[in-house]
């Protein structure tokens, strides 16, 4: 979808619109539009920080002034003024990411692509990534990200699709999907997930009940720390042992699960 949405691949069916640009029609107008920030890094080892922006900034055919006024403006944005001598080589994973980020934004997109941008990176790296990202949403820049943390989707986007396969399986923002599932979610495991699922669906609180491998999941309307007792009362009369309870409010990763059927592959081959 990336390759597609960047021209670097021909649209295979329907259409697309990008800041209000025919893909296919108008190519070179998008790519004037856009700036991408690929999974794999792509910076030039044998040169300096600012060479890189300064290099990028020459393509595009900006004024030198213009230039050197962006070059600042984005160091200051990505903490990197200290580094603007250094060459890439000799930085962290977590500065490049960060120089990948202040390339991209060089132009002035009005799309900004971001492919896996966290990837690799420690916690405390990827939270001022997360920064980076809203301030640049909030200055006007329409962010397309990829990602297969569901906690970085749940955190930074507006929209979510979650895609399976290579089809849009659901869309929305992240509370019309996690509402979506219920207002809580019971785990149980018992000495019977069968009959215990076919008891439970009875009950006007609860919207779904699904099996998993060693249990179930209760999907209800209601709060659930008023329900559990009801839903233990009514499994011990029906002979059933209750032999773990966790309770807990949906996540992105519960919402994953429900939409694809399996948990998210560690693998970077499946994207939400």
């Amino acid at each position: 979808m990336i390759n597609i949405l960047t021209t670097l691949l021909p649209v295979q069916k329907g259409s697309v619109k990008i800041a209000g640009y025919d893909l296919e029609k108008e190519p070179e107008m998008v790519r004037e539009s856009i700036g991408i920030v690929f999974q794999e890094l792509t910076l030039d080892r044998d040169m300096t920080v600012r060479e890189i922006l300064e290099y990028h900034g020459r393509l595009y055919s900006m004024p030198k002034a213009v230039r050197e006024e962006r070059i600042d403006e984005l160091l200051g944005l990505v903490e990197l003024e200290g580094k603007r001598d250094t060459l890439t080589r000799h930085l962290s994973g977590g500065m490049k990411r960060r120089l990948e980020i202040a390339r991209g934004l060089m132009t002035r997109p009005n799309v900004l692509f971001l492919d896996e941008p966290t990837i690799g990176l420690d916690p405390q790296t990827r939270i001022r990534i997360w920064d980076y990202v809203k301030d640049i949403n909030h200055e006007g820049t329409t962010i397309f990200l990829t990602t297969h943390y569901m906690d970085e989707a749940d955190q930074l986007s507006n929209r979510i699709s979650i895609i399976d396969h290579g089809k849009i399986v659901v869309t929305g923002s992240p509370w019309e999907l996690k509402n979506a599932l219920g207002q809580d979610l019971i785990y149980l495991e018992t000495s019977d997930n069968w009959s215990a699922s076919d008891l439970l669906k009875k009950l006007e609180s609860v919207k779904e009940v699904r099996e998993k491998s060693k249990g179930i999941i209760i999907m209800v309307n209601v709060d659930g720390t008023r329900l559990l007792p009801e839903i233990m009362d009514k499994l011990r009369n029906g002979g059933i042992k209750i032999r773990a309870v966790n309770l807990k409010k949906p996540s992105m990763d519960d919402v994953f699960v429900h939409y694809t059927g399996r948990e998210l592959r560690d693998t970077g081959t499946e994207k939400g």
